[in-house]
């Protein structure tokens, strides 16, 4: 496609259909891949935050391959000569998908909107460009349109992991779908994903969207007390637990160990007991070495995987909210997330206390999980389990040890 001469190019405004925070988040899965890997962006168009961070996302040893949108492949590729020479070598513009090759990652570039059937025609279309364990990325308007309705139907059924954006006009919910199950080692070269569950309040302390959500309840309540008893000081009650219950959903950035054999804490707080148990729920093993931490309600809740894999199974399991530091809460309400990695199967377990009733989880069977990756958290006061093979690990810590999740090592793979 070519644009008629002394005619300006027929694509988006500077800003794109998406903005910066969705083009992020559209792009997570690109950009976390160490590589080498290759990628596919569809609709892409020259000065959006798309492409913008597309090309951010590409590392020496990648190939990116850009489909052209409305404005045209010539117009694409002559915005690409402007910004250097190297992007020749890595990234490539064509002007149909039918000269694509297959890719780990295919991005659309622009949300879907059109009708349920033409949608889902779209997405079949897309994954013949997948290889084997690739993800699509794809996103739809969260309100009033039924492509959204069909991306969330299919996500139900190949969803790894999908995001809300608020902060794009408008809102949008973001899907990453995968048909064919991901190679667990390929987790050993991600970083952890930046998801719009983690709100950045500074450069290295964010707030779980949870917290966001909570604190904003209670200054909403604040408000309305304050205009329907003008007189009466019982406002300030939800107004001062505003930014305590914030500072609970607290979500700190943190720092890996250069231990590649280390298994990283999968939360804040004080390790319960080391011990070899016997559990024939999980497969391969029977036998494990088990690692608890309990989590005060002083504590950051958020949960990070503990190693790098895929998450080959997830359930939970009823029970009661006994106080996590005792014995009985073996039997308190758990999620189990059963992880396969290139060195054996990992288990973390999610477990409810007496305070702690609402176990969260955003990571679907078949989702790739970086080592030390938020992938939930626990309200208030809980216990977090790692199980991992006897025979492959040596713990690092022991009963009392305080532990930093995703950065002390409760233990090595041998």
């Amino acid at each position: 496609m070519t644009q008629q001469p002394g005619r300006r190019p027929a694509g988006p405004p500077a800003d794109g259909p998406l903005g910066a925070p969705a083009a992020e988040v559209l792009l997570s899965e690109l950009s976390r891949h160490d590589g080498p890997k290759t990628g596919l962006l569809v609709d892409a168009e020259p000065g959006t935050p798309v492409l913008d961070a597309a090309l951010d996302a590409v590392r020496p040893g990648d190939t990116l391959t850009l489909v052209a949108g409305v404005a045209g492949a010539e117009t694409l590729r002559d915005h690409l000569a402007g910004l250097g020479s190297w992007l020749t070598a890595q990234v490539r513009v064509v002007d149909t998908l039918a000269e694509a090759d297959p890719v780990d990652v295919l991005v659309v570039g622009r949300p879907l909107t059109a009708a349920a059937d033409d949608v889902r025609a779209q997405v079949d279309g897309y994954a013949k460009y997948l290889r084997d364990g690739g993800v699509l990325v794809a996103a739809a308007p969260l309100f009033g349109a039924a492509a959204g309705d069909e991306l969330q139907r299919l996500a139900v059924l190949f969803g790894v992991g999908s995001d809300l954006v608020l902060r794009n006009r408008p809102p949008v919910r973001v899907h990453r779908l995968r048909w064919t199950a991901a190679d667990p080692a390929t987790a050993d070269r991600l970083t952890a994903a930046r998801r719009s569950s983690s709100v950045a309040l500074t450069r290295h302390m964010h707030i779980d969207s949870n917290g966001v959500a909570a604190a904003g309840i209670a200054v909403g309540a604040a408000a309305l007390l304050r205009a329907v008893h003008p007189r009466s000081r019982g406002w300030l009650v939800p107004a001062l637990a505003a930014p305590a219950v914030a500072a609970f959903f607290r979500d700190p950035e943190r720092d890996l160990p250069g231990d590649e054999a280390a298994v990283v804490a999968p939360a804040d707080g004080k390790v319960l007991s080391v011990e070899r148990i016997v559990d024939e729920r999980f497969g391969e093993a029977a036998e494990w070495l088990r690692v608890a931490v309990f989590l005060s309600v002083l504590d950051v809740h958020v949960n990070r995987s503990p190693v790098a894999g895929r998450v080959a199974d997830y359930f939970v399991v009823d029970g009661g909210y006994a106080n996590a530091m005792t014995a009985a809460a073996e039997h308190n309400v758990a999620a189990y997330t059963v992880l396969d990695t290139a060195r054996g199967r990992v288990v973390v377990a999610q477990r409810t206390g007496l305070i702690a009733r609402r176990i969260v989880h955003r990571a679907p069977v078949g989702a790739l999980l970086a080592r030390g990756e938020r992938f939930g958290l626990i309200r208030f006061g809980s216990r977090t389990d790692v199980y991992l093979p006897v025979d492959g690990a040596d713990a690092a810590v022991a009963p009392g040890d305080r532990v930093i999740g995703g950065t002390t090592p409760v233990a090595r793979w041998r």
